[in-house]
């Protein structure tokens, strides 16, 4: 006998999942778009060199930030299993395509989303919480001292602008990663299609573009890049309640309270890649993307009859508390995002 009510009913829901066939595979839908965005990166190159010396490169650079966010969603999805039945065929397919066609280190990434998977937004658990530039929860802020906590009480009007430095940012940690971490599979592979994606590029944007282009072309690319994917990444849980290291809740309660959906319209769904179904992709990681909509109405449902609280906002509205967060946490005021489960187990 299970003793906690929301276990039992996590599984129940888990049942319904299982029963309505939306854990099942889609390749159309997937084959499609990793052909139509590894083609348009190749496209995107051509272009660069029949177009030559002109600042209309800027165009292209965007159009390759773009085609590496996407490429971007795709390998998160297929690290999650989501693409393929065989665990192999989702590896390698990841692999390549962060690597090859983003510059990322896929073991260095794995592990790092695993464990955010695992305790998100759970302080000295979840990686993303981490003390880093910014201070995302109230633990990190306390360790702050001199210039550091001064900045912090402002951290939330200029995280939009550094926001778009992310993918310098991720290209650093997995360059990194692959180089010194003790523990990366398949380490040779990775230095190889990283190497390549990294060095290999802005050789050849040297070559056909005039120095001041191309440099100009790989800044615009990967601000673009670190925008778009890193954007859809902190719209889903930052300024949601975080947690205290020591508390334990319940896996059902434990991702919906920390996740965040984002709805709006075709343009938001597409520049989102999926994780506008947040807190569907934190409790069913393996389904499919175009599985999510219909799982949402399951997990809406789910909720409503067990009162937990699932949240939804707009884009503009998620950015907007995102920063009112970032502020309140850097003024080390720490009761108005602290998890009301915290609140029930500590009284």
């Amino acid at each position: 006998m299970i003793a906690n009510p929301h276990v039992a009913s996590f599984l129940d829901l888990a049942e319904k999942v299982n029963d309505a066939g939306l854990m099942r595979r889609c390749y159309g839908f997937y084959w499609r778009r990793i052909l139509f965005w590894t083609l348009s990166i190749i496209g995107v190159l051509i272009g660069v060199a029949l177009l030559g010396d002109s600042w209309w490169q800027l165009i292209f650079a965007v159009l390759l930030g773009l085609a590496m966010s996407q490429l971007g969603f795709i390998s998160h999805e297929a690290a999650h299993q989501e693409i393929f039945l065989s665990r192999k065929w989702n590896e390698w397919t990841s692999r390549v395509i962060a690597g090859l066609f983003i510059g990322l280190s896929y073991g260095w990434w794995v592990d790092k989303h695993g464990r955010h998977h695992a305790n998100p937004n759970k302080e000295r658990s979840d990686p993303d919480v981490g003390s880093g530039v910014f201070s995302l929860t109230p633990e990190n802020t306390d360790k702050r001292t001199g210039l550091a906590a001064k900045l912090a009480r402002y951290q939330g009007w200029y995280f939009l602008p550094l926001l778009p430095f992310e993918g310098f940012s991720l290209h650093f940690s997995s360059v990194k990663a692959i180089l010194t971490a003790p523990r990366i599979r398949h380490r040779w592979a990775e230095i190889l299609f990283v190497g390549i994606r990294l060095i290999c590029i802005p050789v050849y944007l040297f070559i056909v573009l005039p120095f001041w282009v191309a440099l100009a072309f790989i800044f615009v690319q990967t601000l673009v890049f670190g925008l778009l994917l890193g954007g859809a990444f902190a719209a889903s849980h930052i300024g949601m309640p975080t947690v205290p290291h020591d508390v334990k809740l319940d896996f059902l309660r434990r991702q919906v309270h920390m996740s965040r959906n984002i709805r709006g319209n075709r343009v938001v769904h597409f520049l989102m890649g999926g994780l506008q179904y947040q807190v569907e992709h934190h409790l069913f990681p393996r389904t499919p993307r175009p599985n999510l909509p219909a799982l949402q109405k399951l997990v809406r449902e789910h909720c409503a009859h067990h009162r937990i609280p699932y949240s939804e906002t707009t884009l503009g509205e998620a950015y907007g508390i995102i920063i009112r967060y970032l502020n309140q946490v850097g003024l080390r005021n720490h009761d108005p995002y602290t998890c009301p489960l915290v609140l029930q187990y500590r009284g």
